[in-house]
């Protein structure tokens, strides 16, 4: 259950990962694509799946605070995702023809 879990995250927030960590200017694209072709590599393999943030660690292309900084960043941004997506809900909420007087 928890290699599932962790999967599910990887295919959710991995390719933000890499992408903010571009952005960031800690990355290539080259180290990105090399970092993604081990994840499936070592899937396939069997060894597991492992999240980007530790390969890119675990192969010294990223420093603990530079994983840090980057889920910072992604974090911050899916947070104001979900505001954004609540605040459109709300306002198409209180714009419904159910709720004009």
């Amino acid at each position: 259950m928890f290699s599932s879990l962790r999967k599910d995250l990887s295919r959710k927030y991995c390719p933000r990962f890499g992408q903010i960590a571009i952005e960031l200017g800690f990355i290539t694209e080259s180290q990105l694509t090399d970092a993604l072709a081990r994840q499936v590599r070592e899937e396939l393999s069997g060894q597991g799946h492992r999240l980007l943030g530790a390969i890119l660690f675990d192969t010294d292309v990223l420093t603990a605070a530079q994983v840090e900084q980057v889920t910072t960043e992604l974090f911050r941004r899916l947070r104001g995702a979900d505001t954004a997506a609540n605040d459109s809900a709300r306002r198409r909420r209180c714009w419904s023809p159910r709720n004009i007087w």
